[in-house]
Protein backbone atom coordinates (compact mmCIF):
# COMPACT_ATOMS: atom_id res chain seq x y z
CA UNK A 1 0.00 0.00 0.00
CA UNK A 2 1.68 3.26 -1.02
CA UNK A 3 1.50 6.36 1.05
CA UNK A 4 -0.95 8.08 -0.80
CA UNK A 5 -3.10 5.20 -0.53
CA UNK A 6 -2.71 5.13 3.51
CA UNK A 7 -3.73 8.53 3.48
CA UNK A 8 -6.97 7.86 1.15
CA UNK A 9 -7.88 5.40 3.86
CA UNK A 10 -7.34 7.32 7.20
CA UNK A 11 -9.24 10.07 5.47
CA UNK A 12 -12.14 7.64 4.58
CA UNK A 13 -11.90 6.38 8.40
CA UNK A 14 -11.92 9.59 9.96
CA UNK A 15 -14.55 10.85 7.58
CA UNK A 16 -16.66 7.55 8.39
CA UNK A 17 -16.08 8.42 12.16
CA UNK A 18 -17.28 12.31 12.24
CA UNK A 19 -20.30 11.27 9.99
CA UNK A 20 -21.60 8.31 13.06
CA UNK A 21 -20.54 11.23 15.55
CA UNK A 22 -23.15 12.91 13.96
CA UNK A 23 -25.52 10.64 13.30
CA UNK A 24 -25.39 9.92 17.11
CA UNK A 25 -25.80 13.28 18.08
CA UNK A 26 -29.26 12.82 16.43
CA UNK A 27 -30.28 10.33 17.96
CA UNK A 28 -33.79 10.62 19.89
CA UNK A 29 -34.30 10.93 23.07
CA UNK A 30 -36.89 12.17 25.64
CA UNK A 31 -35.34 15.50 24.90
CA UNK A 32 -34.88 16.72 28.59
CA UNK A 33 -31.71 18.19 29.66
CA UNK A 34 -30.65 18.29 33.43
CA UNK A 35 -30.79 21.69 34.59
CA UNK A 36 -32.97 24.86 34.30
CA UNK A 37 -34.00 25.43 30.94
CA UNK A 38 -32.39 28.72 29.76
CA UNK A 39 -32.61 31.57 27.52
CA UNK A 40 -30.22 31.00 24.17
CA UNK A 41 -29.66 29.19 21.19
CA UNK A 42 -28.81 26.41 23.48
CA UNK A 43 -32.18 25.16 24.95
CA UNK A 44 -33.51 22.12 24.21
CA UNK A 45 -36.46 22.74 21.80
CA UNK A 46 -38.66 20.45 22.92
CA UNK A 47 -38.53 21.86 26.50
CA UNK A 48 -39.48 25.03 24.86
CA UNK A 49 -41.49 24.42 22.57
CA UNK A 50 -43.80 23.01 25.86
CA UNK A 51 -43.06 26.61 27.52
CA UNK A 52 -44.00 28.48 24.79
CA UNK A 53 -47.46 26.67 24.61
CA UNK A 54 -47.82 26.97 28.73
CA UNK A 55 -47.38 30.18 28.41
CA UNK A 56 -49.72 30.75 25.67
CA UNK A 57 -52.28 29.00 27.48
CA UNK A 58 -51.86 31.52 30.53
CA UNK A 59 -52.23 34.29 28.35
CA UNK A 60 -48.60 35.25 28.95
CA UNK A 61 -46.90 34.73 25.65
CA UNK A 62 -48.50 35.51 21.86
CA UNK A 63 -45.52 34.33 20.25
CA UNK A 64 -44.81 31.17 17.99
CA UNK A 65 -44.32 27.97 19.34
CA UNK A 66 -41.63 27.57 17.35
CA UNK A 67 -38.60 25.89 20.25
CA UNK A 68 -36.47 29.03 20.19
CA UNK A 69 -35.62 31.02 23.71
CA UNK A 70 -35.82 33.86 22.56
CA UNK A 71 -35.66 37.44 23.94
CA UNK A 72 -39.71 37.19 23.56
CA UNK A 73 -40.35 34.56 25.68
CA UNK A 74 -37.39 35.42 28.00
CA UNK A 75 -39.54 38.56 29.09
CA UNK A 76 -42.73 36.17 28.91
CA UNK A 77 -41.12 34.53 31.48
CA UNK A 78 -40.02 36.81 33.13
CA UNK A 79 -43.55 38.26 33.42
CA UNK A 80 -45.12 35.26 34.86
CA UNK A 81 -42.07 34.69 37.30
CA UNK A 82 -42.80 38.31 38.98
CA UNK A 83 -46.49 37.38 38.94
CA UNK A 84 -45.90 34.62 40.91
CA UNK A 85 -43.64 35.96 43.38
CA UNK A 86 -40.72 34.61 41.60
CA UNK A 87 -37.05 35.60 41.26
CA UNK A 88 -37.88 37.38 37.41
CA UNK A 89 -34.80 36.01 35.41
CA UNK A 90 -36.09 34.14 33.11
CA UNK A 91 -34.69 30.91 33.79
CA UNK A 92 -37.29 28.30 33.96
CA UNK A 93 -36.17 25.89 37.06
CA UNK A 94 -38.08 23.56 39.29
CA UNK A 95 -40.16 26.38 41.26
CA UNK A 96 -41.01 27.69 37.51
CA UNK A 97 -41.95 25.07 36.09
CA UNK A 98 -44.48 24.11 39.76
CA UNK A 99 -45.92 27.23 39.27
CA UNK A 100 -46.54 26.94 35.41
CA UNK A 101 -48.14 23.45 36.65
CA UNK A 102 -50.80 25.40 38.85
CA UNK A 103 -53.56 23.60 39.93
CA UNK A 104 -53.53 21.27 36.84
CA UNK A 105 -52.69 18.50 39.17
CA UNK A 106 -55.53 15.67 39.88
CA UNK A 107 -56.50 14.39 43.26
CA UNK A 108 -54.28 11.59 43.79
CA UNK A 109 -56.62 8.29 43.43
CA UNK A 110 -57.01 5.93 45.90
CA UNK A 111 -53.95 3.10 45.59
CA UNK A 112 -54.94 -0.43 44.44
CA UNK A 113 -53.47 -3.47 45.51
CA UNK A 114 -50.71 -5.47 44.12
CA UNK A 115 -52.11 -7.35 41.04
CA UNK A 116 -51.34 -10.63 41.07
CA UNK A 117 -50.04 -12.54 37.97
CA UNK A 118 -48.08 -12.24 35.01
CA UNK A 119 -48.15 -8.42 33.67
CA UNK A 120 -47.15 -6.68 30.95
CA UNK A 121 -48.81 -3.16 29.30
CA UNK A 122 -50.34 -2.00 26.30
CA UNK A 123 -49.79 1.61 25.02
CA UNK A 124 -52.24 3.33 23.22
CA UNK A 125 -50.98 6.46 21.08
CA UNK A 126 -53.64 7.44 19.64
CA UNK A 127 -55.85 6.97 22.42
CA UNK A 128 -53.19 8.48 25.04
CA UNK A 129 -53.78 5.36 27.27
CA UNK A 130 -51.62 3.47 29.21
CA UNK A 131 -53.66 0.09 30.32
CA UNK A 132 -52.13 -3.07 32.70
CA UNK A 133 -52.60 -6.54 31.38
CA UNK A 134 -52.47 -8.98 34.65
CA UNK A 135 -52.44 -12.77 32.68
CA UNK A 136 -53.80 -11.31 29.72
CA UNK A 137 -57.18 -9.57 31.04
CA UNK A 138 -56.96 -5.59 31.17
CA UNK A 139 -56.54 -4.38 35.04
CA UNK A 140 -56.23 -1.03 35.27
CA UNK A 141 -55.73 1.86 32.47
CA UNK A 142 -54.01 5.40 32.70
CA UNK A 143 -53.95 8.86 30.95
CA UNK A 144 -50.66 9.65 29.65
CA UNK A 145 -49.04 12.09 27.51
CA UNK A 146 -47.08 10.85 23.89
CA UNK A 147 -44.78 12.42 21.10
CA UNK A 148 -45.31 14.88 19.40
CA UNK A 149 -45.61 13.07 16.40
CA UNK A 150 -43.40 15.38 14.26
CA UNK A 151 -39.72 15.53 13.45
CA UNK A 152 -37.87 13.20 15.35
CA UNK A 153 -40.57 13.32 18.31
CA UNK A 154 -42.75 10.12 17.74
CA UNK A 155 -43.11 7.46 20.40
CA UNK A 156 -41.51 4.31 19.87
CA UNK A 157 -44.49 1.85 18.27
CA UNK A 158 -43.17 -1.92 19.09
CA UNK A 159 -42.86 -4.29 21.03
CA UNK A 160 -40.07 -3.40 24.10
CA UNK A 161 -38.84 -4.78 27.43
CA UNK A 162 -38.86 -2.58 30.68
CA UNK A 163 -34.48 -2.84 30.97
CA UNK A 164 -34.16 0.10 33.47
CA UNK A 165 -35.32 1.77 36.63
CA UNK A 166 -34.95 4.68 38.49
CA UNK A 167 -36.05 6.91 41.01
CA UNK A 168 -36.27 11.19 40.60
CA UNK A 169 -33.41 11.45 37.77
CA UNK A 170 -34.47 15.02 37.54
CA UNK A 171 -37.28 16.76 37.75
CA UNK A 172 -38.48 16.59 34.13
CA UNK A 173 -38.74 12.96 34.78
CA UNK A 174 -41.43 13.25 37.83
CA UNK A 175 -40.60 10.76 40.31
CA UNK A 176 -40.00 7.83 38.46
CA UNK A 177 -38.23 6.45 35.53
CA UNK A 178 -38.92 2.89 33.91
CA UNK A 179 -36.44 2.84 30.62
CA UNK A 180 -36.84 0.55 27.37
CA UNK A 181 -34.78 -1.66 24.95
CA UNK A 182 -36.05 1.09 21.70
CA UNK A 183 -32.61 0.09 19.77
CA UNK A 184 -32.81 3.69 17.58
CA UNK A 185 -32.72 5.88 21.02
CA UNK A 186 -33.30 6.57 24.77
CA UNK A 187 -37.12 6.11 25.54
CA UNK A 188 -39.10 5.55 28.86
CA UNK A 189 -42.27 6.04 31.12
CA UNK A 190 -41.52 8.16 33.66
CA UNK A 191 -43.64 10.79 35.74
CA UNK A 192 -43.34 14.36 34.95
CA UNK A 193 -43.13 18.33 36.46
CA UNK A 194 -45.70 19.10 33.40
CA UNK A 195 -49.16 17.38 34.48
CA UNK A 196 -51.25 19.92 32.43
CA UNK A 197 -49.57 18.04 29.61
CA UNK A 198 -50.72 14.32 30.45
CA UNK A 199 -53.58 13.47 27.91
CA UNK A 200 -52.43 15.39 24.99
CA UNK A 201 -49.15 14.78 22.15
CA UNK A 202 -46.59 16.93 24.24
CA UNK A 203 -43.19 14.38 24.68
CA UNK A 204 -40.03 14.25 22.51
CA UNK A 205 -41.28 10.30 22.23
CA UNK A 206 -41.25 9.17 25.94
CA UNK A 207 -44.62 8.37 27.74
CA UNK A 208 -45.44 10.43 30.64
CA UNK A 209 -47.72 10.04 33.39
CA UNK A 210 -49.11 11.72 36.33
CA UNK A 211 -46.68 10.93 39.20
CA UNK A 212 -48.88 8.76 41.58
CA UNK A 213 -49.65 6.62 39.01
CA UNK A 214 -46.05 5.86 37.81
CA UNK A 215 -45.27 5.46 41.11
CA UNK A 216 -47.82 3.20 41.58
CA UNK A 217 -46.99 0.68 38.10
CA UNK A 218 -43.11 1.29 39.29
CA UNK A 219 -43.86 -0.27 42.79
CA UNK A 220 -45.43 -3.29 40.49
CA UNK A 221 -43.47 -3.79 36.98
CA UNK A 222 -40.21 -5.92 37.24
CA UNK A 223 -37.13 -5.59 35.09
CA UNK A 224 -38.04 -7.41 31.85
CA UNK A 225 -41.84 -6.28 31.51
CA UNK A 226 -43.37 -6.34 28.05
CA UNK A 227 -44.29 -3.14 27.35
CA UNK A 228 -46.42 -3.12 23.36
CA UNK A 229 -46.79 0.53 21.65
CA UNK A 230 -49.15 0.74 18.94
CA UNK A 231 -50.19 3.72 16.73
CA UNK A 232 -49.41 5.91 14.23
CA UNK A 233 -45.54 5.27 12.90
CA UNK A 234 -43.59 8.36 11.42
CA UNK A 235 -42.59 8.17 7.53
CA UNK A 236 -40.54 5.01 7.12
CA UNK A 237 -38.12 4.94 4.11
CA UNK A 238 -38.07 0.88 2.97
CA UNK A 239 -35.15 0.88 0.79
CA UNK A 240 -32.48 -0.52 2.52
CA UNK A 241 -31.35 -4.77 2.95
CA UNK A 242 -32.11 -5.92 6.24
CA UNK A 243 -29.82 -8.83 7.75
CA UNK A 244 -28.88 -10.31 10.68
CA UNK A 245 -27.92 -7.51 13.18
CA UNK A 246 -29.81 -4.70 11.28
CA UNK A 247 -32.35 -2.74 13.76
CA UNK A 248 -34.86 0.27 13.18
CA UNK A 249 -38.20 1.14 12.49
CA UNK A 250 -38.27 -0.10 9.64
CA UNK A 251 -37.13 -3.96 11.23
CA UNK A 252 -40.33 -3.39 13.33
CA UNK A 253 -42.88 -2.51 10.13
CA UNK A 254 -41.95 -5.49 8.53
CA UNK A 255 -41.62 -7.75 12.00
CA UNK A 256 -45.06 -6.71 12.69
CA UNK A 257 -46.25 -7.28 9.23
CA UNK A 258 -44.66 -10.98 9.45
CA UNK A 259 -46.36 -11.81 12.62
CA UNK A 260 -49.90 -10.40 11.00
CA UNK A 261 -49.42 -12.81 8.22
CA UNK A 262 -48.78 -15.88 10.73
CA UNK A 263 -44.47 -15.73 10.22
CA UNK A 264 -43.79 -15.66 14.16
CA UNK A 265 -40.87 -13.49 14.51
CA UNK A 266 -41.18 -13.34 18.79
CA UNK A 267 -42.02 -9.46 18.91
CA UNK A 268 -41.54 -6.43 16.95
CA UNK A 269 -38.51 -5.11 18.95
CA UNK A 270 -36.48 -3.72 15.71
CA UNK A 271 -33.88 -5.79 16.08
CA UNK A 272 -33.58 -8.52 13.11
CA UNK A 273 -32.17 -11.83 14.68
CA UNK A 274 -32.17 -15.43 14.35
CA UNK A 275 -36.63 -15.42 14.64
CA UNK A 276 -36.86 -12.55 12.04
CA UNK A 277 -34.10 -14.15 9.91
CA UNK A 278 -36.17 -17.86 10.47
CA UNK A 279 -40.01 -16.03 9.23
CA UNK A 280 -38.33 -14.32 6.49
CA UNK A 281 -37.04 -17.41 5.29
CA UNK A 282 -40.86 -19.31 5.54
CA UNK A 283 -42.29 -15.89 3.70
CA UNK A 284 -38.90 -16.53 0.65
CA UNK A 285 -39.90 -20.08 0.36
CA UNK A 286 -43.44 -19.67 0.21
CA UNK A 287 -43.16 -17.26 -3.07
CA UNK A 288 -40.49 -19.28 -4.23
CA UNK A 289 -37.24 -17.15 -3.48
CA UNK A 290 -34.29 -17.54 -2.24
CA UNK A 291 -34.32 -18.29 1.27
CA UNK A 292 -31.16 -15.95 3.05
CA UNK A 293 -33.87 -14.63 5.39
CA UNK A 294 -32.97 -11.19 4.25
CA UNK A 295 -35.20 -8.14 3.33
CA UNK A 296 -35.06 -6.60 0.44
CA UNK A 297 -37.41 -4.60 -2.25
CA UNK A 298 -39.15 -7.91 -3.22
CA UNK A 299 -40.45 -8.76 0.38
CA UNK A 300 -41.39 -5.38 0.94
CA UNK A 301 -43.35 -5.54 -1.91
CA UNK A 302 -45.08 -8.86 -0.58
CA UNK A 303 -45.13 -7.51 2.15
CA UNK A 304 -47.44 -4.60 1.48
CA UNK A 305 -44.72 -1.87 2.63
CA UNK A 306 -43.77 -0.66 -0.63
Amino acid sequence: MTGHDRLCRLTFIVLLMLCCRSMHAWTPTCGLEPGPLMPGPQANAAEVSELQERLQALGYFSGVADGIFDQALELAVRRFQRDQGLIADGIVSDATWLALAGDSVPAIRSSTAKPEGTMHLVIDTRNLKLTLFVDGQPFKSYPIAVGRQKDWYWTPVGEWKIVNKGVNWGSGFGTRWMGLNVPWGTYGIHGTNKPYSIGTRASAGCIRMFNHDVEELYSWLPLGTKVIIVGDTPPINFGRTISLGSSGKDVVAVQSRLQELGFPVGGADGRWGPNSEAAARSLQKLYGLPADGTVYTDIYYILGLK
